[in-house]
Order: C-alpha cells, then structure tokens, then sequence
C-alpha cells in the first residue's frame, strides 16, 4: 500500500511541473508546437545532477526550487560562494554562466569580457549539488542507525535484539556469512568486514532514498550517478591490488603454466583484467539505477505522449509494479556489488596450495 501512495504521489509530483505551464491560452501552430512536450529532455532532466532542487512550475512559467550554494575557485577571481539562483535562467553573476545546453550543459563555465567562455582559465567547482546532499544525507542517516545500533548493545549487550537492532542484525549477518566468510574464509574476513558493510549499506541507502520522490533530499540519483559509483569502484580495486598476495601479482606478471615467449602477450591481458573489474561494477550499478528512473519517468511520460487520461490508470499501474522492482533492485544492486567486491578480495590474498 505504501508502494501505491508513493507512487501516486509522485505522479502527482511530476504533473505539476509539465502540466502547469501548458495551462496558458491556445495560440497558433508555433506556440503549439513551442509547447510541445519533450519527454527525453524531462527525463534527463530529472536524473541528472544538479544546481537546484526543482519543486514545482507555477501557471506563469515561474520554477518553484531549493536553490543550493556554488562554491567555485578560479586563478583569476579566487574563491566566489554564491546560491545557484543567481545562475537561474541563464543569467550571469561575477563573470561565471550555468551552461543550459551544448556539451556543457549542467556546467558552470567562466566568461570572458566578451562574454564567450573562458577555455583556457582554471576552474575549480566544488559547488553542492543534488548528489552531494543525498550523500551527506545518506551518511547522516548511515551514522545515525549505526550509532543508535552501537548503544543499544552497550546497554543491552548479547541479546535477542530489539527496535532497530532487529532490522540491522539479520543484515549484517547476512553480509558477515554470506557474503565476507564464503568467500574470504573465517580466517581472514575480518579485516575486510567494516568495508563490505560500509560499501553494502551506503548503496542500499543511497538506493532506498532514489526511490522515495519527495521532500528533498530524497530523489536523488546519487547511485545513478557514474562519477559516485566510479568512486567506490576506485576503492575495491585499490584495496584489491594492495591486499594482493604474492601468488596474485606472480598471476599477474608470470602466469603459471604459459611459455616465456607468450608472456608479452598475456601480461598486458592480465593487466587489462585488473581495470576490467572495477569498470564493470562501475558500469553494473550505474546503469541499473539509472535504467530504473528512466523506465519509471517513461511510463509517466505516456500520459503527456498519448495527450490521454485514459492512459493514466494503465501507466500508474506499471509505475507501482516498476516501484516494486525497483525496490528488490535497490537490495540486489547492494548485494552485488559486496559480493563481487569480496570476491575480488578473495582472489587477490589466496595463496597458492602446495601439495
């Protein structure tokens, strides 16, 4: 049931934004098909980062929106923080332009005098965005269960769990046996527990609260975003090659069994095997959130396409079914990513077996 009032409610949520301006008086063909709606522009719209936390559009064309701080540094101008809502509609403040399309679009770019783009100057944008918040929330959030979960056993102890510790235990057991002790053995998985459940919760958050449409900073496409989850990726691959045992790198560097004369051709294909894997559990997690808030945003569109409330109730129910996938996506995805993580771990420190 509650899959069903999220649902409508985001429905609601991203009919106002389209069907609001489309409220002015009928004019000729032009001003039609200016009005035109454009359901590839709406959906990217809503998946990717952002200046600015959209609410709504009122009937005059006005955005309703949270507008968050920019925080640029440039050679020339040093450090400028300024709201996102000095950017707005394509205006221009302290020399500094949000590009609305082109290659650069979603970018703050510098202007020369001339007011073209400065190409060649230094800029540095560590600007809060969409994505940023939801992170800094889903580590609130992760701290907050963590810390409650870590008092609760001070004060308790070893016991049949209670409140929040009856959610988290059966979680984190399950990464702890299934996850972290099948595949790096009872002997050693241990030292890579906290990252596991780090890795495992913060997707799982950051999943969740993509799911959820509103109050912001709920909505946010953090793990549909390439660059967050080429980051965590980053990490798997550094704490793999650097856990690697010597029978790893001699893998890598002397495969065992192959010629000395094939080597050059094998150790460049090893070492292609070493980026191959982060890059596909970037490229794996990235593409499952994003392909689920395109399918969803898709199904919303149909009703603007078709221009046909008959069409609702059809794309309202595929919406609660898509919402439903998406949530055992949002776990799976979590669960992926740890596994597939671990397992790279696991071969990295195995040792070779002397018989």
């Amino acid at each position: 049931m509650q899959f069903v009032k999220a649902s409508l409610f985001f429905l609601l949520l991203t009919l106002i934004p389209v069907a609001l301006p489309a409220q002015e008086e009928k004019g000729s063909h032009a001003a039609e098909a200016e009005e035109e709606f454009d359901a590839s522009s709406f959906i990217m719209d809503h998946i990717a980062d952002s200046h600015e936390w959209h609410i709504l559009t009122k009937k005059n064309g006005e955005s309703v929106a949270i507008y968050l701080p920019v925080i640029l540094y440039s050679k020339e101008k040093g450090l400028d923080i300024f709201s996102s809502r000095k950017l707005a509609h394509g205006q221009v403040y302290k020399g500094y332009r949000l590009e609305e399309e082109g290659d650069n679009k979603g970018r703050i770019v510098s202007l020369n005098d001339d007011g073209t783009v400065n190409e060649e100057g230094f800029l540095l944008d560590l600007s809060i965005t969409k994505s940023v918040v939801g992170l800094l929330f889903s580590v609130i959030i992760g701290l907050w269960l963590f810390l409650s979960l870590s008092r609760s056993y001070k004060k308790t102890g070893i016991s049949h769990p209670k409140g929040i510790q009856s959610f988290l235990e059966p979680v984190i057991l399950f990464v702890r046996d299934d996850i972290a002790i099948s595949n790096l053995g009872e002997h050693k998985y241990e030292k890579y527990m906290p990252y596991l459940l780090t890795v495992f919760f913060f997707i799982l958050l950051n999943n969740l609260m993509g799911l959820i449409p509103f109050p912001p900073p709920f909505g946010a496409n953090v793990t549909g975003n390439i660059a967050v989850t080429m980051v965590l990726a980053l990490c798997t691959f550094f704490i793999t090659q650097f856990s690697g045992s010597k029978s790893y790198w001699r893998h890598v560097f002397a495969t065992p069994g192959v010629p000395v004369w094939l080597l050059p051709v094998m150790i460049p294909v090893e070492i292609i095997g070493l980026f191959s894997k982060p890059f596909a559990l970037m490229i794996r997690l990235f593409a499952n959130i994003t392909a689920g808030h395109i399918i969803v945003l898709s199904l919303v569109c149909l009703i603007f396409i078709f221009k046909s409330l008959g069409v609702a109730p059809v794309s309202i129910a595929f919406v609660v079914f898509m919402d439903c996938l998406e949530l055992l996506v949002a776990f799976l995805q979590a669960y992926v990513f740890t596994l597939l993580s671990a397992l790279f771990i696991s071969l990295a420190i195995k040792e070779e077996e002397h018989h």
